[in-house]
């Protein structure tokens, strides 16, 4: 099994310098643009049996475009959704530092933020679907997934079962891709975080 996690394009909150995670900001004109491209390439080089895909507008219209391009089933599931950041969903990132300032030593890992969920419950989602995909779609060749980058982060950590408080990071770019294979006993890297698909734009 192969598994493609695909992060959105560029969304109304990456220019309007906001708290984005659970704020439901539909893609940009440019982040359409960056999407076609992707679909296009990701026809080409690796097409997936199946897209699974946040719901949230940006990720939603990331998939439903390359299942355009492609022409396979496409399942939501909220599971997918980017950290559920509470009260900060869609706030200025200004007023939010001065309205829900972080404790002097940071927020507890078990700790939630207001309205939200903490840390470790966020990796725990993650595990939750490394462990579905792999058990549920194991009949595909080839899955998508459609997400967030805070997400995707997560949920590669889980792939590779990296402790809880490992320091290792996995940034992903608009439409960054990131494609592993996960066999019995083994789990094989083939590229992180591929962007060339938006060079031409």
């Amino acid at each position: 099994m192969e598994i493609l996690a695909i992060r959105h394009e560029q969304s109304e909150a990456d220019l309007l310098d906001v708290h984005e995670g659970r704020a439901d900001f539909p893609l940009t004109p440019f982040g359409e643009l960056q999407a076609k491209k992707m679909a296009k390439y990701v026809g080409t080089h690796s097409p997936p049996d199946i897209i699974l895909t946040s719901p949230l507008k940006r990720a939603k219209r990331t998939a439903e475009l390359l299942k355009e391009r492609i022409d396979c089933s496409l399942i939501e599931d909220r599971d997918l959704m980017e950290f559920n950041n509470g009260v900060l969903a869609g706030l200025p990132k200004e007023v939010a530092a001065k309205k829900y300032p972080l404790p002097v030593n940071g927020r507890p890992a078990h700790i939630p933020i207001q309205n939200g969920e903490s840390e470790l419950e966020f990796r725990y989602r993650a595990e939750r679907v490394y462990s579905r995909v792999t058990t549920d779609y194991y009949q595909y060749r080839r899955i998508a997934i459609v997400s967030h980058g805070g997400f995707i982060s997560n949920f590669l950590k889980a792939c590779l079962s990296l402790p809880f408080n490992s320091e290792t990071v996995f940034p992903t770019g608009d439409t960054g891709m990131h494609l592993f294979e996960v066999n019995a006993g083994s789990k094989v890297m083939r590229f992180l975080n591929k962007q060339e698909h938006l060079i031409l734009l």
